[in-house]
């Protein structure tokens, strides 16, 4: 039975590459979420309207109550953990 060596697999420097991939997207997306708490609305496109069922009429986004902008999904998260940390230290 030949003798085998220890030796790096192209394998493992792969998921090296993938797991620094995954931690830099999650912390630029992290850092845009500080930076820029804000998107836009989805339902009303970022206006704040909502047309009525035929047209003519206006009325505010219930969704974002007329703001155009709604809370991103990360930044939810940030206030979150903000906020459990803020509760355990008091």
């Amino acid at each position: 039975m030949p003798a085998l060596a220890a030796t790096a697999t192209p394998e493992t420097t792969l998921t090296g590459l993938l797991c620094l991939a995954l931690v830099l997207i999650t912390l630029g997306y992290a850092l845009g979420c500080w930076i820029w708490p804000f998107s836009a609305c989805r339902r009303c496109h970022g206006t704040g309207k909502r047309r009525s069922p035929f047209g003519r009429a206006f009325g505010l986004c219930r969704r974002c109550h007329g703001d155009g902008r709604r809370l991103r999904i990360g930044r939810r998260v940030i206030n979150s953990l903000r906020e459990l940390h803020d509760k355990g230290t008091r």
